[in-house]
């Protein structure tokens, strides 16, 4: 708690990382680059596990204390528990995202006592054949409902992560996200193209949209939240909305600043979109940290955060600016445009939250 403080009043509150330690995937999915069919095995990748313990540290040192360990499909790395205790005993928050096939009641177990504390997982579709089909996983399903039950038995966290795509009944999702044993669910914006060496995204008729056909889906989210937890918070869903309409934005992106992306080569990146690497994680200082208003994009697990995190950052201006003597720029910053609507965020996801 002392130190949650120290960095809100510091810098805004605690930073994340999204790591991805390897490229290598063992699912086809349709809208995606990193499927099995599209990257070559003798492309796949894998961080050191003494860098990736190293790059642990550094983060730590820079004020992350939530880490999202991702891939391709992370399980597939044989260092993985070793990272998540690393990262642990650092006293950080670590999120696990995976498609699911390889959450055998063994590695749930072992996953645990290193200290992962929540499960991301992979929902397509609202049927087994839909889902099963895209991802190129038999079986799958029944997977993820015997590891949900597992997760929920050692008091973890499991959510489901789906991409809205044609894929999706938004009105049959909820009934089939509670038959595999989820309790909420978060959504990721279609991606067809990323500057960054992230292949999560691909040109595919699945997420090829209009504009028009995503602001349909978005009101299709809203609506699903009053059925079902959706953890993309309202002010988040109504940003994208404007996003789409080419209007104003209330909530610059804080990707480069107290979020990152960090790959399994060890270069940092401001977020999934940027074309170019801040650097490599062994010479991250801080001093390449970069506060732009940046909203060139809408890639959900970087705005959906920096809608949260607006409040903290707006605090946190106004202690910078009353300890350099300029309360007229303090009071700028509590009565700054999008306040209201990040405390409110920060509410309505207070449960999913403390969860996780």
């Amino acid at each position: 708690m002392i130190d949650t403080l120290r960095l809100l009043f510091k810098e805004g509150g605690p930073g994340f990382c999204q790591f991805a330690i390897n490229n290598a995937c063992n699912a086809r999915c349709g809208f995606c680059g990193f499927a099995l069919d599209k990257l070559p095995r003798e492309d796949w990748k894998y961080v050191s596990r003494g860098s990736a313990l190293e790059a642990l540290e550094i983060l730590y040192r820079q004020g992350v204390r939530y880490l999202v360990i991702t891939g391709g499909e992370p399980l597939l790395h044989r260092d993985l528990p070793e990272i998540i205790s690393r990262a642990s005993k650092l006293r950080m928050t670590v999120l696990l995202v995976t498609n699911g096939s390889l959450l055998f009641k063994r590695t749930i177990h072992k996953l645990a006592e290193a200290g992962v504390t929540s499960f991301i997982i992979s929902i397509d579709a609202a049927t087994v054949k839909q889902h099963e089909d895209n991802r190129g996983l038999p079986g799958v399903c029944q997977r993820i409902f015997e590891a949900n039950q597992i997760i929920s038995r050692l008091k973890l966290s499991s959510t489901a992560s789906t991409t809205m795509s044609r894929l999706v009944d938004y009105k049959a999702l909820p009934d089939f996200l509670t038959s595999l044993g989820f309790s909420s669910i978060t959504f990721s914006y279609p991606l067809t193209t990323l500057g960054s060496s992230f292949l999560g995204y691909a040109q595919s008729d699945l997420i090829d949209f209009s504009s028009e056909e995503l602001l349909e889906a978005c009101e299709k989210v809203k609506q699903m939240k009053k059925r079902f937890p959706v953890v993309n918070p309202m002010p988040s869903l109504q940003e994208m909305i404007r996003f789409l309409r080419k209007e104003e934005q209330r909530y610059p992106c804080l990707g480069g600043y107290k979020y990152f992306y960090l790959d399994w080569n060890l270069d940092l990146w401001r977020c999934y979109n940027w074309e170019k690497p801040m650097c490599s994680i062994f010479e991250f200082d801080g001093s390449q940290r970069v506060r732009d208003g940046c909203t060139l994009c809408m890639i959900d697990c970087f705005r959906d955060a920096s809608v949260l995190h607006h409040i903290g950052i707006s605090l946190s201006d106004a202690f910078q600016s009353l300890r350099l003597g300029k309360p007229s720029e303090a009071i700028k910053a509590l009565f700054r445009k999008g306040n209201l609507g990040s405390i409110r965020a920060l509410l309505e996801e207070l449960r999913w939250i403390v969860r996780i």
